[in-house]
This record gives C-alpha cells, structure tokens and sequence, in this order.
C-alpha cells in the first residue's frame, strides 16, 4: 500500500506493490511473504483483480455488488464480486471491447460494442445475442423509458436499436460527420451527443427532434492560447437535470448550464491530452476528471483543485464505487489500481475495515510519501554532479527539490563515495564491540581532556560511594562524568582547563581549600560514623587540639595569604613583561632606523663618515614630540593586530587593570549628567568669569606705613571695598 498526501488529503493506493506470479505454489508465497517487505505491506483487497495485458475499461453494478472490467489480450470480460472479494467468472470475447454498460442491477444483462462492429448480448448464463451496426461505434447508451441503445461512432448518423421488439429503428442525423461519445440525462432523459467539430447536439427522444446545440470548441479556448487544431468532444456527463461537462480532445473540462449557451467554469488539465472520463461526487459537489496522465477531483463551483492522482501507468478509465471514497482505474497495466480517499467518504461496506487501518496509520508519524523514491535538493543534485539530469524524467520536481528512483541514487552515491560502505561498515563494527565491552569488568578510563579535574572528580566519587555504603543513608549523587550535560567538557579540547591562566591561579587557593574542608570533612564524618560515639556539646577539647572554628579561621588565613602570594606574583610577572616589551620596542626602533638608512651607508660608508649630517624629522600639526621611541611604537601599534594592541597597552600602563579574585576585568563609565545640572553649572561658569573681569586688584594700595594711615588713603580704600 501507498499513501501520498496532495493538497493535506490523504490519498491510499491500495493496488501498489508486487504482483505474485499465478504459477507459484502456497509454500512459496508464504515464504515471500516472510522474507519481501514490499509483499508484506501489500493488501489484496480482491483476490486476482488485474487482467493478463491491459485493462480498457471498468464499471460498478448498481446494486454495488459486482465490478466488471474489460480487458485484453485476450479480449475478455471479467466480474468480481465484492462479497466474496474474488473473482465471479471471466468470459472472453471475439474481438475488443470498445465500449459496455450493465443494463440490469446486477450482471444478468450486459452489453459490449466492439471494435469489428459488432453488439454483443450477455444474460447471466452467458453470451445471448449478436448483431452488427453499420459503421464503427465509439460509444451507446441506453434510454430505460423505451428500451432503446443509441450507438454514435464513424458516421453523422445515430443508430437506434430497440431491444423489446428486437431491431433497429430509423437513426437520428446530426450535421457532424462524427460522432464521438453520448449520454443520457437521467432526469429528463435528454440525449446529447459529442462531435469531433468540438459541438454537443442534444436531442428529445420523443420527438426524435435536435432541441440545442452547444459550440464548446471556441468556449474552450482562452485568450494567449496557441491553436494547433479544432479540438473536439472526447467525454459527456450529466449532472442532475440542467448541468453537464464537458471533456475537450485537448484537455479543458467545460460546465454548462443547460440553460446557457455559454460555460459556467472551464478546468484546464494542462496537459494537452484528450479527457476520457467523467465524474461526478455529489456528496461535495466535486467533479473527478480524468485523461491518460492524471485524475483531477475540484469543485463544480469555483475550480479549486480538490485532489490529484498521478499513477505511473497511463490511465483509460475511471469509475468511482457509489456513495464511498473509493474509486478504481483501468490502465496500460496489467493491474487495476484501487485508490481509497477518506476525505471524500467512508470505504465501501464490503471493506469497512479500511477505516480502522486508515485512522491507525494516520496516527503514525512515519512518511508517507514515495517510498520508492529519494527527495534530493538542488545542492545535493551538484555534489553527486546530476544537475543535468535537471527537466529530465529521472527527476520529478516536488517542492523545493526533486524525487528520483532510490536505486540510481545509491548508485550514484557508491560511485561519489566508494567508501562510505566501508566507514559505515566499520563503525557499526565498532559500535557492536563497544556494546559487548560493556558486559565486562569495567576498568576507569581517564577522558583525554581534562585528565584532572576528571581525577579529582572520580576520587571524591569514591569518598561519598565509600562513605554513604557505611553510613547506608540516602543515595549516592551521580557523577558530573557519568552525567550527559557535562560530557563534552571531557570531549572538547575547546574546554580544556588552562591552569597557567591568571584567573586559574587566583582561583586554585580556593577552590584547593574548599576540595580539602570537603575531604577533611568526609574523613570525620566516616570516623564518627566508625566509632559511633556521640560528643556533647559543651564537652572541653583536649590540650594541644584546636576548634574546628579555629581549623576553619586558620584555612581562611591559609588561603587568603596563598591568594595574595599568587597577585604579587602575578604583578612581578607583568613588569618583568613590560621591561621586555620596552627592550623589544627599542630593538625595533634601531632595526627599523638601519633599515631605512641602510642603502645609504653601504654605498657611501666612507663620505658618509666624514660629511655626517644630522637626520631632521618632521612633526605633524597637533602632535607632541616625545622621543623616536614613542614613534616606533605608534608605528608598531598601526601594524599590529587588536589583541597585541590591547596587550601592549596593558603593559605599558595605559589602561589600569585590577587584578582580582573573580579576574582580571574593569568597567569603566561616566555618568550622564541631566539638562538642569548642566545649567545649573554653566551658570555658575559664567558668573565665575564675569566676578574676574570686574574684581579691581588692591595690592598697589599697601604700604609700609602700616595700616590706617592717612584720611585720604583709608578713604580711598574704603571707596574700592564699597564698590
């Protein structure tokens, strides 16, 4: 069984699998059946439902019990009955069958026009009756009020055969000069017939009287449409009383409202290729139309594209089971497919169990869609080197990609990689070693990152299994190594600890000191609980034994002066850096002077020596001269990459960083001041420098005569102090 999804409905091929010979013996099949996928997920709803070559047509009985098909080579006609989900029987016949139709609710009156002229009556024992029409009929059908077959075929004429009094009546002429296919309203009992002009002609039995004519070729065509020739009529079908669509030679569907001459809707197949059936589903107002290439089910209303079937053999006929989502197909295939769609009903009562398999199978996340096909996209196709397989059939496109046949993928795919069979080969080989290597006595391994920290982890392990196995209390926690979230801290070398780091030195005094109060404790814990012996609380301490308050404030004062032997080291390191950085930068400074002069004083080494003039360098606006030094570190500094400028900087003092117990990082900020402080201080500015352009110096006023002397002096001054 195949289930694709086209438009989110489910589409279920129930015919889809292989086909177990006819001449293999039960034994056999059993064992396919055992050892084939593709024969284990096949379902036979109907025990032989195929035919030995081709399949031309198929109908529905209309009690729903019988389905018959005709087929070739040989032409025969074969009857399935639904109850007993096998075969009935299997006639075969003279010649080709062109057209049939079941004339009773059963299979005890049928009727088949074959391609040598003739019309051949069957009755439930058999075959009953033969006659021949004069030229080659294409289709008939019969009108149940008056026990007549029309027959329209090679000719402009209408053959009318009357069964109850056994012979032809006078034909009806019609102004095509062929005649493809008819129908019959099964209201009113109009009869239309389809020309090869691309014109339907509908005619009143009872007065034997053309009543309408509808021109559908022109009404096929659209506007931009290239015209290769006059299409004609290639399928009818009544609707009801007053719709009836239409099928064109070159693809349309065309719906009419017999009360109009012009289409109500006109579906385009796009495939250019002549609709030979349809149908329609009056439960959801849909239409099911069909040519050789694809099944397209849309709404009679609006033409929205419902579903589509698309099987890989070409298609002759379509019939759906009345009153059901199930339909089967006559193909150029020995097998006749059966298509379940849920969507548009429940399955047939002789086979309801497919809705309790469907529903299962919905609910199962597994895809769906080609099994026998690999969904490639376009960057896939150019690393296999298949882009110009591109519009080919070995591609079907489908979304962003395309599908193509399992088997020439993994062709291509050895051929792209011969060894990937190999690698894959030994990795499940390695995967089943690994396996076995579980169920034997285990033997610690340490990881290849992080070997200490794994140790250290794997010893305080063992303390607390050690210690909760003599305490029986509680449960062990679990490892940080035997835990998913951390395992790759122990696989990537991208988390190796690096123990020659700043923050790692500052930061091993503690974490030592908190792994030996853990240890320390754990060892207490395991003598109290080996002695069993309880101390009181208010019991003295023995001489020459400190407190655990004094043990503790002795390990802080330990810890605290290791962290502090780490910062001066630390900050001896950093000079001893800068010293050498500044030793380099003036290596530099001289190199780079010799390089520039260099061609100079080898060509002139002895002039040179004696008419030595001094070397003048310019200095540009804004910058203030130092030294050469400075030069050739601000040239050095232009060269260098972000990180070696940060460094330097850092040596040589410019930025001031801290050294902590968390690292070495600093943030530097200033705070945004508001619009009414800076106001408040450019008001105050100003009335600074205003009070300094009015304030009068009094220093000239002093003298030696001490203070006070003189009205005239004291009063002067005491005018300016007015002021």
């Amino acid at each position: 069984m195949q289930i694709s999804s086209v438009n989110d409905v489910k589409i279920y091929n129930l015919s889809h699998g292989k086909s177990l010979p006819e001449w293999l013996s039960d034994r056999k099949k059993r064992q396919l059946q055992k050892k084939d996928v593709d024969i284990q997920r096949r379902i036979e709803l109907i025990q032989d439902f195929e035919m030995p070559t081709v399949c031309t047509s198929i109908k529905v009985s209309r009690d729903g019990q019988f389905i018959l098909a005709a087929g070739t080579y040989k032409p025969r006609i074969r009857c399935y009955d639904t109850y007993q989900l096998s075969l009935k029987f299997e006639r075969c016949l003279d010649s080709d069958v062109v057209a049939f139709d079941v004339l009773s609710d059963d299979y005890s009156k049928l009727v088949f026009l074959h391609a040598d002229r003739y019309v051949e009556f069957h009755s439930q024992h058999g075959h009953y009756y033969k006659t021949r029409v004069p030229k080659f009929g294409r289709d008939f059908s019969y009108h149940y009020p008056s026990c007549d077959l029309y027959f329209v075929g090679a000719s402009s004429e209408v053959y009318r055969l009357n069964l109850e009094q056994g012979r032809f009546l006078n034909s009806l002429q019609t102004d095509a000069v062929e005649n493809n296919v008819c129908d019959i309203n099964p209201v009113h009992h109009l009869f239309a017939t389809g020309t090869s002009e691309g014109r339907v002609e509908c005619w009143d039995p009872r007065v034997r009287n053309r009543v309408g004519l509808l021109d559908c070729a022109l009404s096929s065509l659209s506007e931009g449409t290239e015209v290769q020739g006059l299409p004609s009529i290639s399928a009818l079908k009544f609707n009801g009383s007053l719709n009836v669509a239409v099928g064109t030679s070159t693809g349309q569907v065309l719906l009419y409202d017999l009360r109009s001459s012009q289409p109500l809707l006109v579906k385009d197949h796009f495939y250019n290729l002549p609709i030979n059936s349809l149908n329609f589903h009056d439960q959801l107002d849909l239409v099911v139309s069909s040519d050789s290439k694809i099944i397209k089910i849309w709404s009679k209303d609006t033409g929205k594209l419902f579903s589509s079937i698309q099987p890989q053999v070409n298609i002759n006929d379509v019939c759906m089971y009345p009153n059901s989502g199930m339909l089967f197909t006559a193909n150029e295939d020995p097998k006749m497919n059966t298509f379940y769609i849920p969507a548009l009903g429940p399955a047939p009562r002789w086979c309801s169990f497919l809705d309790n398999l469907t529903e299962e199978l919905e609910e199962s996340p597994e895809s769906t869609v080609y099994d026998d096909y690999k969904f490639v996209t376009r960057k896939d196709l150019d690393n296999l080197g298949l882009s110009h397989l591109v519009g080919s059939s070995l591609l079907k496109a489908y979304m962003h990609g395309f599908f193509m046949d399992i088997r020439l993928y993994h062709k291509v795919k050895s051929m792209a990689n011969p060894f990937a069979y190999e690698e894959y080969r030994k990795d499940k080989i390695r995967q089943k070693i690994e396996e076995s290597r579980t169920q034997r006595v285990q033997v610690k391994k340490l990881p290849k990152v992080n070997k200490e920290l794994a140790l250290k982890l794997m010893e305080e392990g063992d303390d607390e299994a050690e210690l909760t196995s003599r305490t029986k209390k509680g449960k062990a926690l679990p490892s940080i190594l035997g835990d998913d979230r951390f395992k790759v801290m122990f696989e990537n070398p991208d988390y190796q600890v690096d123990e020659q780091s700043d923050e790692f030195r500052l930061l091993n005094p503690i974490v030592s000191k908190v792994g030996q109060k853990r240890k320390k404790k754990l060892r207490l814990l395991a003598q109290q609980d080996a002695t069993s012996q309880q101390v009181a609380d208010d019991e003295e301490e023995p001489e020459g034994r400190a407190s655990s308050e004094e043990e503790s404030s002795d390990d802080d004062k330990s810890w605290v002066e290791e962290v502090r032997e780490q910062r001066r080291l630390l900050r001896q390191e950093d000079r001893d850096r800068r010293r050498q950085e500044r030793k380099e930068a003036d290596r530099n400074t001289v190199l780079l002077e010799r390089e520039q002069n260099g061609g100079e004083k080898t060509s002139n080494m002895a002039t040179s020596k004696k008419t030595s003039q001094p070397q003048f360098y310019q200095i540009k606006a804004g910058e203030e001269f130092r030294s050469f030094n400075d030069m050739a570190r601000k040239q050095k500094l232009q060269k260098a990459s972000l990180e070696d400028r940060l460094k330097m900087e850092e040596y040589s003092g410019v930025s001031n960083v801290a050294d902590t117990a968390v690292g070495s990082k600093q943030l530097t900020f200033t705070l945004k001041k508001s619009e009414q402080q800076r106001k408040q201080q450019q008001a105050e500015r100003d009335h600074h420098e205003e009070r300094k352009k009015l304030r009068r110096s009094a220093g000239h006023l002093s003298s030696r005569r001490g203070r006070g002397w003189g009205g005239r002096g004291r009063g002067r001054h005491q005018g300016v102090f007015a002021l």
